[in-house]
Parts: C-alpha cells; structure tokens; sequence
C-alpha cells in the first residue's frame, strides 16, 4: 500500500499503482460517528476540492464528505450501500468510499503525512 496522506477534516487519500487515488475517513473520525449506519456515496464526475460529495448517518449524527482536492471520482464503493458498518470496521481498507483521477498529482504533497496528522490528532487531544 502506497503511503497514506490526510486532510485536517480527517480524510485520507493513498495513490494507487493505476494513478487514481483512493479515499476514506480516518480511524479518528469514524470513532467520532460512532457507529455508522448509511453512506450516501458520491455522483461519478468532476469535482471541486471542499463540495460536499458523500453523507454518512451514524447512531450519533450525521456527517458530510467534502471532495478533498480538485478531480474526477472513476468508482465507488458500492458495497457500502449494504454494509455501511465496513467503515467502522475497516476505515483504512475496505471502508474506502470512492476513487478518484486527481486533476493535478502534484496537489499530494500539499496534503499532511503521517507524522503532520499525528500532531493535528496531538493538537485536538490538548485542546
């Protein structure tokens, strides 16, 4: 597996061997929703980094996905549709929601590693 990047709002992308980018919730944010109930998925397309492209319904609340960087989401994980608890069960692999053509790779690397999320998780545990 390709090394993992992350969005302050607890999103994670990994690049993928084909070129297209895989993207989740991090284990973080999926014990914040508790347990997760419905995924409404993304519309295959063309989107803008921060609009809003899926829903998940946990026991807790309701939560949106933004688009984390500008391009096209290819697939979904449809089987999300049926097992939405695969989030809660696993957020890093097979929780995944949908992937995407970036509309410029290098935007990657603008993005948080491992080490820079930690300290963002650090900053809200001190908060």
């Amino acid at each position: 597996m390709s090394e993992l990047r992350f969005t302050s709002e607890h999103e994670w992308l990994r690049l993928d061997s084909d070129g297209l980018v895989t993207v989740g919730i991090t284990p973080y944010a999926q014990e914040a929703l508790g347990d997760v109930v419905f995924v409404q998925l993304p519309e295959l397309g063309a989107h803008a980094a921060g609009a809003e492209v899926a829903v998940l319904e946990s026991v807790k609340a309701a939560s949106t996905i933004a688009m984390p960087v500008d391009g096209e989401v290819v697939e979904v994980n449809a089987a999300l549709e049926n097992v939405p608890e695969t989030v809660n069960e696993d957020s890093l692999g097979a929780g995944w929601f949908f992937r995407m053509q970036l509309a410029d790779n290098s935007v990657l690397a603008t993005l948080l590693d491992q080490a820079a999320y930690d300290r963002l998780l650090k900053a809200n545990d001190d908060a």
